[in-house]
């Protein structure tokens, strides 16, 4: 059976963490940020852990 090839849009957004899971950044901070809140801003810095219902596809993406 060949290599299969990773998703390459998968392995830019996701890293593992040392335990196992998936650690992903927050969406809506990279423009049109002056009519966002700080605070908003401010909690969107923070990467967080991908949701239990998403972990299939991330690692059928990665081939975990």
């Amino acid at each position: 059976m060949p290599k299969l090839k990773t998703n390459s849009s998968a392995k830019k957004r996701f890293k593992l963490t040392g335990t196992g899971k998936i650690k992903r950044k927050h969406a809506f901070k990279s423009h049109i940020l002056t009519k966002k809140e700080t605070k908003q801003k401010r909690n969107l810095t923070h990467a967080t852990l991908v949701h239990k219902s998403d972990i299939n596809n991330v690692k059928f993406m990665l081939h975990l």
